[in-house]
């Protein structure tokens, strides 16, 4: 039965595709899409290297090598590009940008904005530090019957006896010996004015009156009796606030501010700032301060800073001569302390101002810019900017040192008038 529609035959189907047709024909409409991924290549012959022939049944031709098929795939040149990037080589790569110039400018303000910053916050941290080491322990207001304030600021600069802190290996060490309560073997008064800074050296000897007073502890008031007494017997008696009404009742001269030392905290100043270079006129031994010291320039330590400012029995002048070795050396230590090697390096400022403040004992109203116009000025002193001396002598009653009134009295409205100093001392 045939299947085809009437009027149909094999012969009228026309040409048959597909499997075992002998009009089988690639189905031209089932063209793969190509997928460009560059230039089109060059028509061959344009560029692409000879290919080897294959006469002698070996893939070349006789007596021709590789070099024509090998140069061309070797080098990259196949498809005439160059380095095998394609055509036109590193032409059509993507190109770096340049890295733009460094801003200097702008470096070098952030970097002047943080060392500002960080030299402003160390600033404030070194004064607050400071600051809590400051034994404010002097109450000057309990001094009564002061006299009235003049120009510029008096110091009262104390050296006391006081083993505060002290071992019995220290005081052996330091020749202090272990006497009980506090004495004073250095006082001085520092006046810092317009018209030059000038520090005057109180002998502990000195013959003076002892005024009415108020007892530090008790409060009770000790009416006048014209007692005569060493002035340094006055600190024994009553500490600083008798010693500042002593010397106001018998100068005329206010006292703005006081600042007192011991002998421990004297020697660990000096062995903090690495030593004191000072240079000795005439060499002294002295078995009492321990004192033994040749002629010449020399680096004191602590131990032997101590002995040079308390050695007395040595002299011929004893206290005078004492005065005159305390003022040389702390003008020394001052220099010391102010120079570059101190200050700009925190390994010794640090420990320098903490000895210092740790061993000083203030009045209350003392402020640490009070404290460094003092230290400055002491510097200033020792540069030739100022006047040192001792107070007028006049003779001596009984041992004490009896000062000359009329010269005291120029002295102190000098002082008080900041006028420059025209007096001089023993």
């Amino acid at each position: 039965m045939n299947d085809w529609p009437e009027g149909w035959s094999d012969d009228n189907r026309g040409p048959r595709y597909g499997r075992g047709s002998a009009g089988a024909q690639p189905e031209g409409a089932r063209v793969m899409r190509q997928v460009r991924r560059g230039p089109a290549a060059p028509p061959y012959g344009a560029g692409v290297p000879r290919q080897p022939s294959y006469v002698d049944g070996q893939g070349h031709e006789e007596g021709a090598g590789y070099s024509d098929y090998d140069s061309g795939y070797n080098t990259g040149q196949v498809y005439g590009g160059s380095g095998g990037r394609g055509p036109g080589g590193t032409a059509g790569a993507p190109t770096r940008a340049p890295r733009p110039a460094p801003n200097w400018r702008r470096r070098i303000k952030w970097t002047a904005i943080t060392l500002a910053t960080v030299l402003v916050v160390t600033s404030i941290a070194t004064y607050f530090w400071a600051d809590s080491k400051l034994r404010r322990e002097v109450d000057l207001s309990k001094v009564i019957d002061r006299p009235e304030g003049g120009d510029g600021t008096n110091y009262l600069i104390v050296g006391s006896d006081s083993r505060e802190g002290m071992s019995k290996e220290d005081e052996k060490k330091l020749h202090t010996g272990g006497a009980e309560g506090k004495r004073t073997d250095s006082m001085m008064i520092l006046h810092v004015g317009g018209n030059g800074d000038t520090l005057i050296s109180l002998p502990r000897d000195s013959d003076v009156v002892v005024p009415s007073y108020q007892g530090s502890t008790s409060g009770k008031t000790y009416p006048a009796q014209g007692r005569h007494t060493k002035l340094n017997a006055t600190y024994a008696e009553d500490g600083p606030t008798l010693l500042v009404r002593t010397i106001e009742a018998n100068t005329g001269l206010r006292i703005d501010h006081y600042v007192e030392i011991g002998f421990q905290g004297f020697a660990s100043i000096v062995d903090a700032v690495g030593g004191v270079d000072i240079t000795i006129d005439k060499g002294f031994k002295d078995k009492w301060s321990g004192a033994d010291f040749k002629a010449g320039k020399q680096t004191l330590n602590g131990q032997q800073a101590l002995a040079f400012v308390r050695t007395r029995h040595a002299f011929a002048a004893s206290d005078l001569q004492r005065t005159k070795n305390q003022q040389k050396f702390l003008a020394a230590l001052a220099h010391q302390v102010a120079t570059p090697s101190t200050i700009l390096n925190p390994f010794k400022f640090y420990p320098t101002m903490g000895a210092g403040l740790d061993s000083l004992i203030v009045d209350k109203d003392m402020s640490l810019w009070d404290l460094g116009s003092m230290f400055w000025a002491m510097k200033g002193v020792s540069g030739g900017d100022g006047t040192s001396m001792n107070m007028p002598i006049s003779g001596s009653v009984g041992g004490n040192l009896v000062w000359d009134k009329a010269k005291v009295k120029t002295l102190v409205n000098e002082l008080n008038n900041d006028e420059k100093v025209t007096v001089s001392g023993n």
